[in-house]
């Protein structure tokens, strides 16, 4: 099936939810299309496992009992391939069965403690923080049949799933509200991603995951290179690469959901609030090497949360700018999407920040994004911010990046909008869009980090009350001349 078509599939789907009693906006219709598919790719990534095994002459344990498999509950089929219709649970019975028995049953598996990385787990962790909303059994029936002849047993195909899936969670972003935390524009992860350059040695953090956009970016990097990975390598990168925290039920499922779709098997995406850790704990063996993220900014954390940190501020963008600085491992490196006030601000939590930043930290690149990056759910403007583990901050590259147009939500950013940056990055070239800026200058602006293009500042020219008072009589002079043109000829007129 080409996208297209599995797009056109997806939106009939959403269509037939948009019709239930228990469905309400594209949060909710986003949720429960999810937790189906997910159960559909789960029941075609069992079935590849054991067709592998039969090949091998091994046996193959399932996951999921017979009863709850996919194609015994939901779409069950006659000895000659059919949809038994007949023979398929529905009505009250469908939704009877969905949630006071397939969902607990799966629920169940994260009391595995004992293999917290295998994909059984992971499941348990999706089904603690989803619940079925689906009211009619009528609906949930014809969304499965939809469904049902999807097939997700190829890289091709789960390719076009992700791709699919990943519009899905950009809907529900652009939907507003407190989904609009979810969904960072592509383009800008993409660059951030190709800037930094991960490399399948990495282990990649991020602290407020939404839906894993910045994990899964740097997974489609490194993959680049997979035919040149050994198995360990491999194995590295399905289930010891990547980790996050997420603190809103829907998003930790939609993230933990989306990376799995996206062939990473395992995970480690916790459901927790980032900043109740106390930062004075982490030694080295709990940081990362890469650290991307767009944490959550404008909110305010109460004063239990604010006393694991040393520079104690309710500020939500101060304390995970602390964390991430805490979390990245010696010569690591960062990409942070930060709002712009934290860079000029100068009340003394937002100065003793950036001071232990430029000072223990290379502070190398600034990207400054136009306004409108985020819309239709935010208008902050917005920057990136790069740094290294590796000493302090010599000088700051600045890239600003400058539209002919505004943006707007039917007209977002395109990653060729910041393509002139990622070309840039390494030269650090001066154009009239990026400049440098070295620490002791920002250190004498009293650590104002913002973005200040030379190309764009006029010259301010400091005179001297007479000499001010000097040019106002000069200028009344010359109005005055030309006003007396102006009236002799008038007057030349009317006498004519």
């Amino acid at each position: 099936m080409t996208i297209a078509n599995l797009q056109s599939r997806i939106d009939r789907i959403t269509d037939i939810l948009r019709r239930d009693d228990g469905i309400s906006g594209a949060m909710h219709y986003t949720e429960q299309i999810s937790w189906i598919l997910f159960l559909k790719y789960l029941h075609d990534y069992e079935e590849n496992k054991a067709s592998d095994a039969l090949i091998d002459g091994k046996p193959y344990e399932y996951i999921i009992d017979p009863k709850y498999r996919w194609d015994r509950w939901a779409y069950p089929l006659k000895e000659d391939g059919k949809y038994d219709l007949k023979g398929a649970i529905g009505g009250d019975d469908l939704i009877d069965f969905v949630n006071n028995d397939l969902f607990p049953y799966l629920e169940n598996f994260k009391s595995n403690q004992q293999d917290v990385k295998s994909v059984k787990y992971k499941i348990g962790a999706v089904f603690e923080f989803i619940t079925n909303r689906i009211a009619s059994g009528h609906t949930l029936r014809e969304v499965i049949e939809n469904i049902a002849d999807l097939n997700f047993q190829s890289q091709e195909d789960l390719f076009e799933l992700s791709i699919i899936y990943e519009n899905l969670l950009k809907g529900m972003g652009s939907d507003g509200g407190n989904s609009g935390e979810f969904y960072t524009p592509r383009p800008v992860i993409k660059a951030m991603v190709d800037v930094l350059e991960p490399n399948v040695n990495d282990t990649i953090y991020d602290g407020a995951v939404g839906s894993a956009g910045f994990l899964i970016q740097a997974f489609d990097y490194v993959m680049q290179k997979k035919n040149e990975y050994s198995t360990t390598q491999l194995k590295h990168i399905k289930e010891g690469m990547f980790f996050g925290n997420e603190k809103t039920p829907l998003a930790y499922v939609m993230g933990v959901m989306n990376m799995i779709l996206h062939g990473i098997e395992s995970p480690n995406i916790y459901k927790q609030n980032t900043l109740t850790q106390n930062i004075r704990d982490f030694q080295e063996k709990d940081r990362y090497s890469i650290i991307l993220a767009n944490p959550p900014f404008g909110g305010k954390e109460k004063k239990e949360v604010q006393n694991n940190f040393p520079i104690e501020s309710s500020a939500t963008e101060v304390l995970f700018l602390q964390h991430f600085m805490k979390k990245l491992a010696l010569n690591g490196k960062a990409g942070i999407v930060i709002p712009e006030g934290i860079l000029f601000q100068s009340n003394n939590a937002f100065t003793a920040v950036k001071k232990d930043l430029l000072d223990n930290f290379n502070i190398h690149t600034i990207l400054s994004l136009p306004a409108g990056v985020f819309l239709p759910y935010s208008g902050v403007k917005t920057n990136v911010i790069f740094f290294e583990r590796k000493g302090g901050t010599q000088d700051v590259w600045y890239y600003e990046v400058n539209l002919e147009k505004k943006l707007t939500k039917n007209k977002p950013i395109q990653y060729e909008h910041i393509a002139e940056f990622v070309e840039l990055y390494k030269t650090r070239a001066t154009t009239e869009n990026s400049w440098l800026a070295t620490a002791d200058e920002i250190r004498e602006r009293n650590y104002d980090l913002s973005a200040k293009n030379p190309a764009k500042q006029k010259e301010i020219i400091h005179q001297s009350p007479s000499e001010i008072f000097a040019d106002i009589q000069s200028n009344d002079k010359n109005i005055n001349l030309l006003l007396s043109e102006i009236d002799n000829l008038i007057q030349t007129g009317y006498e004519g």
